[in-house]
């Protein structure tokens, strides 16, 4: 293998691990939104819990009916 095929053989595989690394970003990116995307509505759906826990709670408090 001489010099030329060499640095053509190496130029190939810089611009093969570049495109590969570009593709690994794009999908980094994209599951950083969807995490992102996720922790707003896990946060939305634990005060909506938590919400939804101090409305029952007061019924809790109630004494029951007579009749038990």
């Amino acid at each position: 293998m001489n010099l030329e095929e060499r640095v053509t053989d190496l130029e190939s595989r810089l611009a093969f691990q570049d495109d590969t690394i570009q593709a690994l970003n794009d999908v980094l990116v994209e599951q950083q939104r969807v995490v992102e995307r996720l922790q707003l509505q896990m946060a939305a759906l634990l005060k909506r819990q938590e919400e939804m826990a101090g409305q029952f709670e007061t019924f809790e408090e109630e004494a029951p009916p007579p009749h038990y």
